[in-house]
C-alpha cells in the first residue's frame, strides 16, 4: 500500500493539510475451519495486504469520509440516527458508535482510505477496515485507552450491530494482533491466544482464488452448525460436562453413532479431527516441520470436502492440481462454497505449480484463477 498515494488523495479532497496515517491488515487462516462456533481453536495470521487511512480531527460534529477505491464521498454525524446509507461508510460509522459506547470521546474527523485486500478472497477486508478505524480513534481520541482485545470486539460489534453480519472474532483479532513472522492460535472459548513462529524458509504461501462467489448460503452454514449442536446434545446425555464439540473425542462420538443421523455424525467427525489438527500444526511449527503442516492442510481439505461438504468442484480441482504438482500443503480456506485455496509451496516448485494451475483450471472452467502471494505481517499500527 502506497502512503504517498493515500496522502495525495487526502490532501486533494480536504483542506490541503495532512493528518495521521494508520493501517491494518487482512488475514489468512492456516488451519482450523468451522471450529470457532464449536469452542475450538483457529490459527490465523495477518498478511501484507490491508487498509490504509489518513485521518485528521476536523473540529466539527461530523465525519467526512472519502473512499479512494470507490471514488465515493460521504458525510455523517456521530449519533445513532445519523447512520449513512452507503454500505462502506456504515463500517466507519459503526466503529465510531462502538467506540463511543466504550467511553471514547470520538469527535468529527476527515478521512480518506484505500485498500489492497482482494475482495471476495476470504482475507477479511471488512475486518481490516474496522480495525484501522478502531485503532486510529483509540489513538486520536482515547484519553482512557481501551485494550487491543476490546478493539477487536469493536470490529465484531460493528458487523453485528451495523452491517448485519453475525461473525466470530477471528478476523478482527488477527487484524489487530498480527505479528510479522508469526501465526496466532486463538482459543475461541477462552479467547486466550499464543504466537507461533511461521518462517517457512524455502517455501512460499500463495492463495489461488477460484473466483467462485462465497454463497455461504446462510442456510447451509446454519444447517452444519445445527448438526454440531445435535451431536453435542446427544453426547451430553452420557457426558454432562460436555458443552462444545471441542470437549468431545472420537470415542464419545462413536458412543452416540446410533442416536444421531449419518450426516450429523460426519459433521462432528470433521470438527473433532480439525480441532486436533490445529494442535498438531502448532507442535509441528515448533519443530519447523513444514512437511507435517502441509499434510494436515491436505487432511483439512479432505474433511471439508467429504465430511463437512463445504467445498465445490473448482476448489477440489485446485487441491488436486496442488497434490499432482508436489505442493507441500493445500486446502480450501474459509467457510467454503467458493473462494480460495491456501497453498504452502516449495520455492523450486512455485512457477510450475502456478503455470499448471492456470492452464488446467482455464481448460476446465474457462477462466483463470487469481493468484495472491502473501507474507505474514504486523497488525494494526500507526504509520506516521
Amino acid at each position: 500500500m502506497d502512503i504517498e498515494f493515500v496522502r495525495s488523495r487526502f490532501i486533494k479532497h480536504f483542506d490541503g493539510t495532512t493528518g495521521s496515517i494508520y493501517a491494518s491488515p487482512g488475514r489468512i487462516n492456516l488451519i482450523g475451519e468451522h471450529t470457532d462456533y464449536n469452542g475450538g481453536f483457529v490459527f490465523p495470521g495477518a498478511v501484507d495486504k490491508g487498509i490504509m487511512a489518513e485521518i485528521k480531527p476536523n473540529g466539527k460534529d461530523k465525519v467526512c469520509a472519502y473512499s479512494i477505491d470507490l471514488k465515493d464521498y460521504v458525510e455523517f454525524g456521530l449519533n445513532e440516527e445519523d447512520a449513512p446509507k452507503a454500505s462502506w461508510a456504515r463500517y466507519i460509522f459503526g466503529v465510531c458508535r462502538e467506540m463511543i459506547k466504550r467511553g471514547v470521546d470520538v469527535k468529527g474527523f476527515n478521512t480518506a482510505f484505500a485498500g489492497d485486500v482482494p475482495l471476495g478472497a476470504g482475507m477479511s477486508s471488512s475486518a481490516a477496515l474496522e480495525s484501522t478505524y478502531a485503532f486510529a480513534l483509540n489513538d486520536l481520541f482515547g484519553e482512557n485507552k481501551i485494550d487491543k482485545f476490546e478493539l477487536a470486539k469493536v470490529g465484531q460489534a460493528t458487523e453485528h450491530n451495523y452491517c448485519g453480519v453475525n461473525c466470530g472474532i477471528m478476523d478482527q483479532f488477527a487484524s489487530v494482533f498480527g505479528k510479522e513472522g508469526h501465526l496466532m492460535r486463538l482459543d475461541c472459548r477462552s479467547l486466550e491466544y499464543q504466537y507461533y513462529p511461521f518462517k517457512p524458509e524455502g517455501y512460499r504461501l500463495v492463495l489461488l482464488d477460484s473466483v467462485v462467489k462465497h454463497e455461504l448460503a446462510s442456510s447451509a452454514y446454519n444447517k452444519r452448525r445445527q448438526s454440531c449442536e445435535n451431536v453435542v446434545a446427544a453426547i451430553k446425555t452420557k457426558h454432562p460436562e460436555v458443552e462444545f464439540l471441542r470437549d468431545c473425542n472420537m470415542d464419545m462420538l462413536q458412543e452416540v453413532k446410533a442416536e444421531v443421523s449419518e450426516e450429523d455424525y460426519m459433521r462432528a467427525e470433521y470438527v473433532i479431527e480439525e480441532i486436533q489438527r490445529v494442535l498438531d500444526v502448532c507442535d509441528a511449527l515448533e519443530r519447523s516441520d513444514y512437511e507435517t503442516v502441509g499434510q494436515k492442510m491436505y487432511e483439512t481439505h479432505h474433511g471439508m470436502s467429504k465430511l463437512y461438504e463445504v467445498s465445490c468442484e473448482e476448489l477440489d480441482f485446485l487441491n488436486d492440481i496442488a497434490f499432482d504438482c508436489g505442493v507441500t500443503g493445500s486446502r480450501v480456506m474459509g467457510g467454503g462454497f467458493g473462494g480460495c485455496t491456501i497453498n504452502l509451496v516449495k520455492n523450486e516448485l512455485y512457477e510450475t505449480f502456478i503455470t499448471t494451475a492456470k492452464e488446467r483450471f482455464t481448460a476446465k472452467f474457462g477462466r483463470s484463477p487469481k493468484v495472491y502471494d502473501v507474507v505474514i505481517s504486523d497488525g494494526s499500527r500507526k504509520i506516521c
